[in-house]
């Protein structure tokens, strides 16, 4: 069995450190036209592209 230094394994975490704290959980919700009932959807996005999925 091999056996990985605590040193080594701190050094992997701080490299990965910040790719999930840039993502944030949006909920749009969405008006039916139809039946005039709301829909929720949630998605994982990139802070950096907002914007664009607030505009569709």
């Amino acid at each position: 069995m091999a056996k990985v230094s605590k040193n080594a394994r701190t050094g992997q975490r701080a490299a990965n450190a910040g790719s999930g704290r840039d993502y944030i959980k949006v909920i749009k919700s969405i008006k039916n036209p139809e039946t005039g009932k709301y829909s929720y959807r949630e998605v994982m996005i990139h802070k950096d592209k907002i914007d664009e999925f607030m505009k569709e």
